[in-house]
């Protein structure tokens, strides 16, 4: 069991509770996450050209999109039944970057998997938003103490 399976785990057990809920989403935000991407061959397929980047894997599930994240290479590779290429990114730039209505898929395929739906995502997406302008702020009256 992952540390992210733990906080998972202790947040289902009372939803309600802000702080399980704190807990589960800070460190969801500071895990690093493995996210499938589609195969050059595939991309080339599909028609995008090569050296065009990077294009994570977004499955379609019951009318929805969901963007795959596993928080280890094994599991993302159990998932997947072979090894397959990713990237790893941070959550907290999963949150900064991803747009509604795409979902997340988090660990499917194990007993702690869970699905992140568009509001959630945009909540955490505000969060990241709001620590990044205080850290702004921060460093702005740090750098203006050290000038004075």
């Amino acid at each position: 069991m992952t540390a992210i399976d733990k906080a998972l785990e202790i947040f289902r057990q009372d939803t309600n509770n802000q702080e399980n809920q704190s807990q589960f989403f800070d460190l969801f935000l500071n895990t690093t996450f493995f996210v499938p991407i589609v195969p050059e061959d595939e991309k080339e397929k599909a028609g995008i050209p090569a050296g065009q980047g990077v294009l994570p894997l977004v499955i379609e599930a019951e009318g929805s999109d969901y963007l795959m994240l596993f928080d280890s290479r094994e599991r993302m590779n159990a998932w997947a039944d072979a090894e397959i290429e990713c990237v790893e990114v941070p959550g907290f730039l999963l949150a900064a970057t991803s747009e509604p209505p795409l979902c997340w898929a988090l660990n499917v395929g194990t007993d702690h998997s869970k699905q992140f739906v568009p509001e959630e995502i945009v909540w955490l997406k505000e969060a990241v938003e709001r620590c990044q302008a205080e850290a702004e702020a921060a460093e702005k009256a740090e750098t203006g103490a050290t000038e004075n």
